[in-house]
């Protein structure tokens, strides 16, 4: 418990998302812009991927790239498909789960990912780490 304590606004990122993703959203003049539910779903989830690296990168000092990667791109990945498994199954028919926002989702998670992961190397770099 004390480990997920180090990270608190990648939890605040975490739970805002679930809310935000299972709660009804009422029709607003953005739902006519063409895939902005796709955009949505990159921006968060490359935001938390690259809040989750920045913030394991900063609570360790010699941060591993593989704890990197399963932390900053697989979790965030999974809650992805979960999120849309929910939204399928759990919200009554008020939302929908789609393969393409978890696909969204992938590819926001790997830009944020490659962001952080460029975070890691800059910090080590300045550290003398490398």
């Amino acid at each position: 418990m004390k480990s997920i304590r180090k990270y608190p606004v990648s939890l605040f990122l975490i739970a805002a998302i679930w809310t935000v993703c299972l709660i009804p959203i009422p029709e607003t003049p953005l739902s006519d812009v063409p895939m902005m539910d796709k955009w949505t779903h990159f921006v968060m989830f490359g935001v938390l991927s690259l809040c989750i690296i920045s913030e394991y990168v900063y609570r360790h000092r010699k941060p591993k790239g593989w704890d990197v990667a399963l932390v900053g791109m697989l979790l965030p990945f999974a809650m992805g498909g979960m999120i849309e498994l929910a939204q399928a199954y759990c919200t009554g028919g008020n939302r929908s789960g789609d393969v393409m926002d978890w696909l969204a989702d992938g590819i926001g998670v790997l830009i944020g990912a490659a962001i952080g992961s460029l975070l890691v190397y800059y910090r080590a770099r300045a550290r003398k780490d490398i």
